[in-house]
């Protein structure tokens, strides 16, 4: 199968500094692949070299076969690709449902239809599906900033949805968040990945949580991929356990 993220031996230097050394991976539709490694690793550079935060020293990032190194952000995510961050990216004095409307916004429709539109620019209904689907039922009404930092992760994750992107890349989803809701974003997840065939690449430290959500795991050190393949491989690997578990 023809893959649809392909990221072809990125590197970014800062001087001396080899924060991305020469790192190679490939996403198929409908592919979850997990990226873990000690902090400092380069795991952020390399999302941020992926997504046209920063421009990558040498490499070449293709999305459904066209060369998109260095595009900036906007134009990535018209083509289709969405992204969380570590920190939260919500709008605290909106409620759930205007910061799911707000997040959709820029991509759907043109100018004139988002000027002339109803107040929720027409995405009322759209909103309150992924309100039920993230169970965030019981506070759509309620400011954001008024939720537990848990929640709102899990609305942070869904303005990420919400323009309905082919592929989504998270940075550390679970930072933070308490054990019950890790688990049911792992099944949320998952249920989009069965149900929708979601693409995502996500950065993670909670060793569980990546090796039950993602068939392909990536581990990162010192700016390199020191091991890649099935979860179990991955957590099994002698250098992985020295260099990621402390072993």
């Amino acid at each position: 199968m023809t893959p649809f993220l392909e990221v072809r031996d990125i590197r970014k230097t800062y001087g001396a500094i080899k924060a991305v050394d020469g790192v190679s991976l490939s996403v198929r539709p409908a592919e979850i692949v997990g990226v873990i490694g000690p902090n400092g690793s380069g795991k952020t550079t390399l999302f941020n070299s992926i997504l046209g935060q920063i421009k990558p020293t040498t490499g070449h990032v293709e999305f459904c076969g066209e060369d998109i190194t260095g595009m900036p952000p906007l134009a990535l995510s018209r083509r289709g690709i969405g992204r969380t961050f570590q920190t939260l990216q919500v709008f605290v004095q909106l409620s759930v449902r205007d910061n799911l409307i707000a997040a959709a916004q820029e991509f759907k429709g043109t100018l004139a239809r988002r000027l002339f539109a109803p107040p929720d620019a027409g995405l009322g209904e759209h909103a309150d599906r992924m309100i039920e689907l993230f169970r965030l039922q019981n506070v759509a009404r309620l400011p954001a900033g008024t939720l537990s930092y848990g929640q709102q992760k899990l609305i942070d994750i869904a303005m990420a949805f919400m323009p309905e992107p082919r592929l989504v890349l998270l940075d550390e989803p679970c930072a933070g968040v308490n054990p019950g809701l890790v688990e049911q974003l792992r099944e949320l997840l998952g249920e989009l990945n069965q149900s929708q065939g979601g693409s995502f690449v996500v950065i993670e430290h909670n060793m569980d949580f990546i090796m039950k959500l993602c068939p392909h795991v990536i581990c990162m050190v010192e700016g390199k991929v020191l091991a890649e393949g099935p979860p179990g491989t991955v957590q099994s690997n002698r250098q992985v356990l020295d260099a990621y578990l402390g072993h």
